[in-house]
């Protein structure tokens, strides 16, 4: 079975009713889920920005609270993925075209 690359495990669970939310798939947003922050504010990790567009493009949907209560470490695993969403594909990781 192949992994899926968008798919983050998280560090610590999140707790849901009865449901515990082991891991959450972050899917590549479109414009519209981007709409109110600044690509500049989401490339750098802004966490303002973060909060706002993660509950748009995760798969269970986390509600703002539960991103609000991630623990650090899942929160910079979620900005690595958006931010490499954002990335152009031409470029490869030391940025030069690839």
């Amino acid at each position: 079975m192949e992994k899926n690359e968008n798919m983050i495990e998280l560090e610590t669970p999140i707790q849901r009713g009865e449901q515990q939310i082991k891991s959450v798939e972050v899917i590549k947003p479109n414009s519209g889920a981007l709409r109110g922050t600044r690509l500049s504010d989401i490339a750098s990790s802004d966490v303002d920005a973060l909060l706002t567009v993660l509950p748009r493009i995760t798969q269970p949907a986390l509600t703002k609270a539960e991103c609000l209560a991630l623990e650090p470490a899942d929160l910079i695993a979620f900005a690595g993925k958006v931010i490499g969403f954002l990335s152009p594909k031409s470029a490869d990781l030391t940025g030069h075209e690839a």
